[in-house]
């Protein structure tokens, strides 16, 4: 897959003006897991490559896949329905992984989330996000920005941040890891 898109859609969120203070828009990249539909914002996101299995490594947690080789740089392998409490996501012939960038204690971790597949960049009014329900989704609430209603159907927001805490990861990961994460 190529970055070219997603660099276009960052210079497009940086240069678009808001049409009305009260009517801000954001782009976010919607994928799927399963038959849900999520979305994460897309400052957030470095690239989205195709899937390639991940290098084990031995006494990992089951949300950490592996690691992969991006450009000379060793990036750790999510899988985020396992993250999400599900079964390991099945490798299809859309299935992707999206590299990710999240900050930590003032340093920037990049990440890879294994997803089934990549829908589109969707322009989302700030005004149509939904708080998160308390109960009722898939997914911990602590993990949910928001809900947006798209076409009819509801997209999850997810908190990126909260999702790929580094906090919680080194708490579950052994010692050897804790440098890559």
């Amino acid at each position: 897959m190529n970055p070219e898109p997603l660099a276009a859609a960052r210079q497009h969120v940086a240069s678009k003006a808001a049409p009305d203070v009260g009517d801000t828009l954001a782009l976010y990249l919607a994928f799927r897991l399963a038959d849900d539909v999520y979305a994460i914002d897309i400052l957030r996101i470095r690239e989205i490559i195709e899937y390639s299995v991940p290098t084990g490594v031995p006494m990992m947690p089951r949300t950490v896949r592996g690691v992969i080789n991006l450009r000379g740089s060793v990036v750790p392998v999510i899988d985020l329905a396992v993250r999400f409490g599900r079964t390991a996501t099945g490798v299809g012939k859309r299935t992707c992984i999206v590299i990710v960038e999240t900050e930590h204690a003032g340093s920037l971790y990049t990440l890879g989330l294994i997803v089934d597949g990549v829908n589109a960049v969707m322009e989302i009014s700030a005004e149509s996000i939904e708080p998160s329900p308390a109960f009722g989704t898939r997914v911990n609430a602590d993990f949910i920005a928001g809900m947006a209603r798209v076409n009819g159907r509801f997209v999850i927001i997810l908190d990126i941040a909260r999702v790929l805490s580094i906090d919680e990861m080194v708490s579950i990961t052994p010692p050897t890891m804790i440098a890559n994460l």
